[in-house]
């Protein structure tokens, strides 16, 4: 399994970069060619969300983007470290074992992303703590995806 870190401040001007790297390593890992633009716009998506948790909270520590290619997948998670309180999760993301979902922070312009994350990507989760929240989200490769 290999992956890739990326920390960046949380500045918007950051998110494009970002993007660009999580393009480049899901086609070497055998994402296919068709999906990489639906790769870019979630991580576009997820990194502008946790760059504006992080500025409205006050945060100064960088937003987290691992890109992590094992046999069968493609997956990336974009952590950021805004504390929760209670809200409701989005409709059709996963909620997983822990996950609280986002508070006040999630104001209309963040749940309308994860609302397009979740349109984008089959396989996503979104999980919050007070620590912060990640959203993972995954695409087969080449090799493994399933042909209709």
């Amino acid at each position: 399994m290999a992956t890739v870190e990326l920390r960046f401040s949380a500045l918007p001007e950051h998110v494009r970069t970002a993007r660009l790297v999580a393009a480049a390593v899901a086609r070497r890992a055998g994402v296919d060619e068709a999906v990489l633009d639906e790769v870019r716009l979630a991580v576009g998506e997820a990194c502008s969300r946790a760059v504006g948790l992080h500025q409205s909270s006050g945060l100064e520590s960088p937003v987290r983007v691992s890109l992590i290619e094992d046999e069968k997948s493609f997956s990336i998670e974009v952590g950021d470290d805004a504390p929760t309180a209670p809200a409701q999760l989005v409709p059709g993301a996963r909620e997983t074992e822990g996950a609280a979902p986002r508070g006040e922070a999630a104001d209309a312009e963040s749940d309308m992303g994860l609302a397009v994350i979740s349109g984008l990507v089959d396989d996503v989760e979104v999980t919050a703590d007070e620590h912060g929240g990640l959203i993972r989200m995954s695409w087969p490769t080449a090799a493994h995806a399933v042909l209709p």
